[in-house]
């Protein structure tokens, strides 16, 4: 995408002032994103051409994202707080949309840039671990009296992992790439636990979990982090924020945030739960939590960390049997080794699930979380 034709894009949007560069981002999985720097003294966005081969309606995930963004953004505003640094601010169009359509069938949407932030996409600080925990936190119970079913399904049966199972199931049995044979120790080990894939989803079935709005990917670098306070201020990349259960982003924050090493590193050796990291990132979660999660919610966390992590290594591994049609890869065997990855840190946390559940129930009974020594 040259600057010219960012620049043609941006024309679209209500920006404060014509567009000077734009600077590529280089993380993010799914969507092409772009900083958008408009000289010094004007405020600053961000563009992003959303993947629609993925997201497949615009109009329902913009929806959701502005819905959510002002509710937040209402919370923040009485509590006497900045709402355009602690809520994302979506920029209209010039034709009073919320996303813009190019010649070519892109489709484009923007965000006012929030200033004097850093994201991290690892971590050993148990204070940045803490920070990013209570924001993922906060951002549920900022949501916790925003009806679930008032929201669209941006991503059908996204966190349906008995689902994913019969997802992956059929990418064995076509093999498109004739990478089958190559990860049959994987799918095995998949196929073992399979018992194990409808807890979450039973559990909302039956009442025994509450059905919430939750955010879907609640991983470290979705959290800003203001540069002079190290707090973390605002919850970004809104896509999957739809439905669902308070485990999926405990999960996922657990299953990002606690392990010993990134998502992709190669060498298995150093892949294990932190149960030092586990216990920051429960502290932090539920600090900001404790009057709106129940007793069950809270005993069934490790769970959520464990199947959040299974889903993943699930998803990497169908990934990589179709071709690497969903995720973005550097390499030809990304996924291959981000899904070994993530199932050898769920083979870890399968062995120290009942340690992980007596330091959710201890943290819940005692009502801690102050911060990560408390």
């Amino acid at each position: 995408m040259s600057p010219k034709y960012l620049e043609r894009v941006a024309q679209a949007f209500c920006f404060a002032a014509k567009p000077v560069r734009f600077i590529p981002f280089s993380s993010g999985h799914i969507n092409n994103t772009f900083f958008v720097d408009c000289g010094e003294g004007n405020p600053q966005y961000i563009l992003q051409r959303i993947n629609t081969g993925i997201f497949q309606n615009p109009g329902q995930l913009m929806f959701n994202i502005k819905e959510i963004s002002l509710h937040i953004a209402r919370k923040v505003a009485d509590e006497g707080g900045d709402p355009s640094r602690r809520s994302r601010t979506v920029i209209a169009t010039n034709y009073g949309g919320d996303f813009y359509v190019d010649p070519d069938g892109g489709c484009w949407r923007a965000f006012l840039e929030i200033e004097n932030v850093v994201s991290y996409d690892f971590t050993d600080d148990p204070q940045i671990l803490y920070q990013s925990a209570a924001a993922f936190g906060r951002f549920l119970k900022q949501l916790s009296d925003y009806p679930a079913d008032a929201l669209y399904e941006t991503i059908a049966n996204f966190h349906d992992t008995r689902g994913r199972l019969a997802v992956l199931k059929e990418a064995v049995r076509r093999d498109k790439m004739s990478r089958a044979a190559e990860m049959q120790r994987e799918i095995d080990f998949v196929l073992k636990r399979a018992g194990d894939l409808s807890y979450i989803t039973d559990g909302i079935a039956d009442g025994r979990l509450l059905l919430r709005v939750t955010h879907n990917d609640a991983k470290l670098s979705n959290v800003l982090m203001d540069k002079d306070t190290g707090e973390g201020i605002c919850v970004i990349d809104l896509d999957t924020v739809m439905p669902g259960s308070l485990l999926y982003d405990f999960g996922e924050t657990v299953r990002f945030g606690a392990s010993t090493a990134k998502e992709d590193a190669v060498s298995l050796d150093g892949v294990e739960l932190s149960l030092s990291k586990y216990e920051v990132i429960v502290r932090g979660f539920m600090g900001e939590l404790r009057d709106v999660i129940t007793k069950e919610e809270a005993a069934s966390l490790p769970m959520g960390a464990y199947l959040m992590t299974l889903e993943t290594g699930i998803r990497f591994l169908t990934d990589y049997l179709v071709g690497d049609a969903y995720y973005q890869t550097r390499y030809p065997a990304h996924n291959r080794d981000r899904a070994r990855n993530q199932l050898k840190l769920a083979a870890d946390m399968e062995q120290k699930l009942e340690q992980m559940r007596q330091i959710a129930v201890s943290v819940y009974f005692h009502k801690k979380g102050a911060g990560p020594l408390a």
